[in-house]
């Protein structure tokens, strides 16, 4: 039996008493699907939870990936609370329609969506809960609340006693809800704007962090897949006759997206998947190759596509006139822990332990394969060992909840890094292909751009191209330039390869601004005019861009000597509701290689929960943006991935990390995201600097060092 519930206004906060003494305070997020109408029916949407000792528990519904969000979402509620941070800690929500993100309507976690949708929820839940316990003291003084204020998990009244929460945890429990709730503007912070320390660190520290691959439950098989080597290729045949031989084989299994063998431990599932004859069947991407890719992408961006955005006449008159094709290859995500899930497909419900993004879908999806409601689909959310939009895709899950539906028993599914790097869930490739036109004064014009790219909308499964035919994130970062170009158009045409794609850390914006800060550089070179101040020209309209890329010139020193063979070069994007200006110094050897020595940042990210969970972000993308400009590629030949680990799939090694330096701008604006924001600028200022040092431009990524080699 399932109901349906319509959220009235007085619906946000729900209270019920916790067994055992204690104060409860559920909340429903804007944009959920069921909210808490009786405690004995349903759980709170999130909650809070204070017990008698004083203990504040914080339930989170959002999957932590290392972004910090078992730390920035218990910051938010414990600020309004007026809570002891060392009296905090955090649990994993389980999956439920409760939990829904505010801004995607479904529990799940990317898109640096956590803050900024749970901005004022959390503060609010905070809040009633500190009116509450402030009600329950006053009534207990027999005193008026206007005489009392709390500080670090006490009540205080103006005579001097005090309360603490434990102490006053069951009466608030019988307060009525506050219909009113008043939150505390940014000058009275005494946790938010903190570097307060992460909450998940000690579990990390000692290893008593639970990740996907740490789950083992009695009776368990682990299973390791063979799947076709060619995107969209089909099983012919299967001789398993070696690999049930080996020692520990228990099954060798048949579905749609491979051959599976199931065995008690990993290594017996690896020899016996290694032992299997299979034949395939290519089928239509047998030649698939990177050049014949290329090349269909290089052909749509030229023969251009779906209007995206047109302002004036970008096809006008100028004195001068440049044009320059940029292209970008698929990418591997590389999460340092393989993809993984353990799923136990029972008579009336599915179990799963996954690192997963996608709890509300994961229930949807696995439901419909196990042949239960999703409700009876309970997630375990174990931490990530890194996402950036991988641990969002199905499939992972659902080949585990077939092959355990199948055995009978609970399974293990893991895929080798192997495995994982030949998924084919990869970051589009793309080709953009731009035209900038220049006054006698070196002015600029016009501007337009024709971005070709497969469509991740389409390939998410649950969103559609809209009606003009323009995948918004295909074109992001490049339709919203905020450059003040007098003449602007962009068009989007979408050409499918035929490979898988998906999110990858900060989406369209990685190539994007890649492609659209290297042309503007190129404008400026033609222009003969210095970069920065060429680029600060064009956002006068654009406060919050300009902000940062001034705080970034002047903390890099920009325009001031560097030591002989050091360059600089300079780039600015917005993502996401943040804005990030980053100058990298660079050299480049006589051999073409190029070393990044420093990175300058600066970020405007609005009102800032914890600057150092920023910093820390903004100091990831910008390895994980350096690995894929110096390094990161996917390729094709005779229809198979080439790459298969990090000996050809190299990241960014320590003795090659630059100094980095990350400033933030004091902002009283609501929050952006920060997960993604720090990486799209990286690349354009390294290949900005590049042309600097050689004269050379870097029109496609990941940067070859055989191109900028001196004669």
């Amino acid at each position: 039996m399932s109901a349906i519930y319509n959220a009235s206004r007085r619906d946000f906060l729900k209270t019920s008493a916790l067994a055992g003494g204690g104060l409860v305070i559920g909340f429903t997020l804007p944009g959920a699907a069921r909210l808490a109408q009786a405690a004995a029916m349903f759980k709170p949407n999130a909650y809070l939870r204070i017990a008698s000792d004083g203990h504040v528990t914080v339930i989170c519904g959002l999957s932590e990936m290392g972004q910090g969000v078992h730390t920035a979402i218990p910051m938010l509620i414990a600020e309004e609370l007026d809570a002891d941070w060392s009296k905090i800690s955090v649990k994993q929500a389980p999956a439920d329609p409760a939990f829904n993100n505010p801004i995607f309507g479904m529990q799940a976690t990317g898109g640096s969506t956590s803050v900024r949708g749970h901005w004022e929820p959390m503060r609010k839940a905070g809040a009633a809960a500190r009116a509450m316990l402030v009600a329950a003291a006053a009534d207990k003084w027999k005193a008026d609340q206007a005489d009392c204020r709390t500080e670090r998990g006490m009540v205080v009244h103006k005579s001097g006693k005090k309360l603490s929460y434990g102490q006053l945890a069951d009466a608030a429990a019988r307060q009525a809800v506050p219909k009113e709730i008043k939150l505390k503007s940014a000058k009275e912070f005494r946790i938010l704007g903190t570097p307060a320390k992460r909450l998940d660190t000690p579990v990390k520290v000692n290893g008593a962090a639970n990740f996907g691959l740490d789950v083992h439950l009695p009776g368990m098989l682990t299973a390791l897949m063979a799947r076709p080597p060619v995107p969209g290729g089909k099983l012919v045949s299967v001789d398993d006759s070696k690999a049930k031989a080996i020692s520990g084989v228990k099954q060798v299994v048949q579905i749609p997206g491979g051959v599976a063998v199931l065995a008690e431990g990993f290594w017996a599932a690896k020899q016996g998947r290694d032992a299997l004859e299979i034949k395939w069947d290519d089928g239509a991407n047998a030649a698939l190759s990177s050049e014949g890719v290329s090349k269909m992408l290089a052909e749509g961006a030229a023969k251009g596509g779906a209007l995206a955005r047109n302002e004036g006449d970008a096809a006008a008159p100028a004195s001068k006139r440049l044009e320059a094709v940029y292209e970008a290859p698929y990418l591997a995500h590389a999460c340092m822990e393989p993809m993984n899930a353990t799923v136990w497909v029972k008579p009336d419900e599915i179990e799963v332990w996954a690192g997963t993004q996608s709890q509300g879908p994961s229930q949807g999806i696995l439901g419909k394969v196990g042949g239960v409601a999703p409700g009876k689909v309970k997630v375990n959310t174990m931490y990530l060992g890194g996402g950036f939009g991988r641990r969002f895709a199905p499939d992972f899950t659902v080949d585990a909840t077939l092959l355990s539906k199948i055995s009978g028993k609970p399974v293990k599914l893991v895929y080798t890094r192997e495995d994982d790097m030949k998924a084919y869930f990869y970051r589009p490739a793309s080709v953009t292909r731009f035209v900038g036109g220049l006054d006698a004064g070196g002015n600029a014009l016009s501007f337009s751009a024709s971005v070709a790219s497969p469509s991740i909308m389409e390939a998410s499964g649950f969103m559609k191209l809209p009606a003009n035919g323009v995948d918004d994130m295909a074109v992001e970062g490049i339709r919203d330039c905020p450059y003040d170009f007098p003449n602007l158009r962009v068009e989007y045409a979408r050409v499918e390869p035929g490979v898988q794609v998906w999110f990858w850390r900060s989406v369209g914006h990685s190539q994007n601004l890649f492609f659209i800060e290297s042309f503007v550089d190129e404008m400026a070179a033609t222009a003969g005019k210095d970069p920065y101040e060429f680029r600060r020209a064009l956002l006068v309209k654009q406060p919050r861009y300009k902000g940062v890329l001034e705080l970034a010139a002047q903390k890099a020193g920009w325009g001031q000597p560097l030591p002989a063979g050091v360059h600089r070069g300079i780039a600015v994007a917005q993502s996401f509701g943040s804005y990030v200006a980053e100058v990298a110094e660079v050299s480049v050897g006589k051999d073409g290689k190029v070393k990044v020595h420093r990175v300058v940042g600066a970020v405007d990210c609005g009102m800032t929960v914890n600057p150092e969970i920023v910093r820390r972000q903004v100091e990831s993308a910008i390895v994980y943006g350096l690995s894929a400009a110096l390094y990161g590629k996917i390729t094709f030949k005779d229809g198979r991935v080439e790459q298969s680990n990090f000996h050809d799939y190299p990241v960014l090694r320590i003795d090659e990390m630059p100094d980095v330096e990350v400033h933030i701008v004091a902002s009283g604006e609501p929050p952006g995201g920060m997960g993604e924001p720090g990486l799209p600028p990286i690349a354009p200022a390294v290949t900005n600097a590049i042309f600097a040092a050689t004269g050379k431009r870097v029109r496609k990524l990941p940067i070859d060092p055989e191109e900028l080699k001196q004669a």
